[in-house]
């Protein structure tokens, strides 16, 4: 199968130190994949450098076949790769439905027309309500953003990302912040993404990295230490020394 997505040896320095060192890793349409580490492993500016938010000083990132390197994010974001962020970044006096008509309403251009005049018209409003219906929002819909849970929050930026049809969508710890109950919101959401779409997920919550990911690549100062199947990871010294500590020590045990 051929790759969708991939970044081949993307270094970052930041003077003489090095964040990102030689990451090479790819997708293929519909995969599942988890990039976990410690605090400071260096996720963030991996996702900041995949998505145009900051250039890197060597390597290279590719999207279904084309060098996309020297494009910023907005073009990025054309093109298909999506991100998520760790901290919401809502409107919190509009409605849900409100974020993703006007999310659509970019995608096609039409966003600087009036709103009002597109609430009701039935192909743009059937996509939004499709989006809000897999991601369990449609009784929220026409709330304000400021009155809704976190968790539901969190799902609305997910579904934010879903108007903009990508093709690969990077998942910036989708759980923070949610209280656990509100977790399991999160993981039928994830299920029910579109079956062809590539995700990368980067995720504290172990428990669910592990439900989710079909792969999970393990990020220490900088560079891949792990890449492999979820089943193998928790055995892995290194991956055990660097990051996962008590968590594999209890799996082991299970």
């Amino acid at each position: 199968m051929s790759d969708l997505f991939r970044v081949e040896g993307l270094t970052k320095n930041f003077g003489g130190l090095a964040v990102s060192r030689n990451i090479s890793l790819s997708m293929s349409a519909g995969e599942r994949l988890a990039l976990i580490g410690p605090n400071g492993a260096g996720k963030t500016t991996f996702v900041n450098l995949v998505t145009g938010q900051i250039r890197p000083s060597s390597g290279r990132v590719v999207l279904n076949g084309e060098d996309i390197t020297r494009l910023g994010a907005v073009p990025r974001v054309r093109k298909g790769l999506i991100r998520t962020f760790q901290v919401t970044r809502l409107f919190s006096q509009i409605t849900p439905e409100e974020h993703v008509t006007l999310t659509v309403l970019q995608r096609e251009g039409r966003a600087a027309r009036i709103l009002s005049r597109f609430t009701g018209n039935s192909e743009v409003s059937g996509e939004v309500e499709s989006i809000l219906s897999a991601l369990g929002l449609l009784d929220v819909a026409r709330r304000k953003v400021g009155e809704i849970a976190y968790g539901q929050q969190r799902l609305l930026e997910i579904g934010i990302a879903l108007a903009l049809r990508p093709k690969v969508l990077l998942l910036d710890e989708p759980a923070a912040g949610v209280p656990s109950s509100d977790t399991p919101r999160i993981e039928q959401a994830l299920e029910r993404l579109p079956p062809s779409l590539a995700v990368l997920m980067i995720e504290h919550d172990m428990d669910l990295v592990f439900r989710f990911a079909k792969r999970v690549v393990v990020l220490a100062a900088g560079e891949i230490i792990f890449e492999g199947l979820p089943a193998d990871v928790a055995a892995n010294e290194k991956v055990r020394e660097a990051y996962l500590g008590n968590y594999a020590h209890a799996r082991s045990i299970a």
